[in-house]
């Protein structure tokens, strides 16, 4: 594990948060390998992972950072809240990538951050470049720029074939959330 990798996990089917989380349960399982997850988006709601990443305990660190999705039907937040928590999130990025003390980061929605105008793609850009040599970085999220694509080691594309939401069964507790 001399030189870490830039993992992308992005597009339009589901499965790209879920992924990284796998990764970091699969590092968690070592004991001596740590993780961190920021979230940009996600934050408002109850997730399951958040519990699940407590009881891991200081192997992995999540932080929820974002005010929830952005304009989605129930998004009471005004836009500049969603901004501030981008920006704050950013920030704790920045801390814990440079920190040196994970061998695993995970920028959650990142790319979809940036899509929305909340994050500059060339801070993102300064993140992977600036990054530990050892550190794994790992960005998801829905459409990612094409020089983030580029400078990834890995990127995975999700497809979506079927969604059950499109025939009217709501987000499930456990499977989605």
């Amino acid at each position: 594990m001399d030189r870490g990798l830039v993992i992308v996990y992005t597009g339009g089917g589901k499965g790209k948060t879920t992924a990284a989380l796998g990764m970091a349960l699969r590092a968690a399982g070592y004991g001596d390998l740590r993780t961190c997850m920021v979230q940009f988006v996600k934050g408002s709601w109850h997730y399951g992972e958040a519990d699940s990443a407590a009881m891991l305990g200081p192997r992995f660190e999540m932080v929820a950072a974002g005010r929830g999705f952005v304009g989605i039907v129930d998004d009471k937040s005004p836009r500049e809240d969603h901004v501030r928590a981008a920006a704050e999130a950013l920030r704790l990025s920045r801390d814990r990538v440079m920190s040196d003390e994970y061998d695993l980061v995970i920028l959650d929605e990142i790319n979809y951050a940036v899509d929305l105008g909340l994050v500059e793609a060339g801070d993102v850009m300064e993140l992977i470049r600036g990054r530990p040599e050892r550190l794994n970085l790992v960005l998801t999220g829905n459409r990612a720029r094409p020089e983030v694509v580029e400078a990834a080691d890995l990127v995975t594309e999700m497809r979506e074939v079927k969604h059950p939401f499109k025939s009217g069964i709501k987000a499930r507790r456990g499977i989605d959330f």
